[in-house]
């Protein structure tokens, strides 16, 4: 079985190459500049569509684009999956437009190119079936669980709701640090340098991941307005 992923952003080349190391590979980008992943096969984008197993690492607002120049391509019964931070909004785009011979199973590997710098052990993979057979969800539990990732299943709004805190504020606050001007200093605490570890983590990441983490998981406004409200809170209590 060869796996393709269709998208070569700084999260779709650390999949893909992350992935062959178990499995063949094949990977296509639209952007002819991208580079291709060690141990990986690049190809066009028909052949990339007519494997049986696809990871769709795109963009969260792009996924609507990609299904819809996509979606007539594929293979009877293959197997999509995508890789988005967030969950509700791009299933719900998959299981209304991708046809109904396609399985569909969301994944959000919640870890990439800085967290994973060393190792994958024991790092979080989240599994939200949507419209997959019991028997495939638990072949690739077990693939991912056999890369040493820590799995869980849950559906998309679950994922969602818990997101928009463990991902959502650490994002957050690494923008809001990274605006601040935050930098290396030669009294640094320890605690100071983890606040430097976030926005490095966080902010090696493109803009627009930023932005559709914000825009997309439905439970990230309620996640700023506490946030704010905890913010107003401490002020006055330093203020008296």
């Amino acid at each position: 079985m060869t796996i393709g992923v269709y998208g070569l952003g700084r999260f779709g080349y650390f999949w893909a190459e992350l992935l062959a190391r178990s499995v063949p590979v094949c990977v296509y980008s639209r952007s002819p500049e991208r580079a291709t992943p060690p141990g990986t096969r690049r190809v066009g984008e028909a052949e990339l569509l007519s494997q049986p197993v696809i990871f769709l690492c795109v963009a969260i607002s792009a996924m609507e684009d990609v299904l819809g120049r996509t979606r007539g391509r594929l293979s009877p019964g293959a197997l999509v999956m995508d890789t988005c931070s967030v969950k509700t909004h791009p299933l719900g785009l998959m299981e209304r437009m991708l046809p109904a011979t396609a399985s569909i199973l969301g994944t959000h590997p919640m870890f990439g190119p800085d967290s994973a710098r060393e190792s994958v052990a024991g790092l979080p993979m989240i599994l939200c079936p949507a419209r997959v057979a019991g028997r495939e969800l638990e072949k690739w539990r077990e693939f991912f669980a056999s890369m040493g990732l820590a799995v869980s299943v849950m559906t998309s709004d679950e994922h969602d709701r818990e997101a928009a805190f463990t991902q959502g504020v650490a994002h957050y606050i690494g923008r809001v640090l990274s605006d601040l001007g935050v930098r290396q200093s030669p009294i640094a605490t320890v605690g100071y340098n983890k606040l430097l570890e976030i926005v490095e983590q966080t902010c090696n990441d493109p803009w627009q991941l930023f932005l559709d983490l914000q825009r997309y998981n439905p439970h990230t406004r309620e996640m700023r307005a506490r946030l704010e409200k905890s913010l107003r809170s401490i002020m006055l209590a330093i203020d008296g």
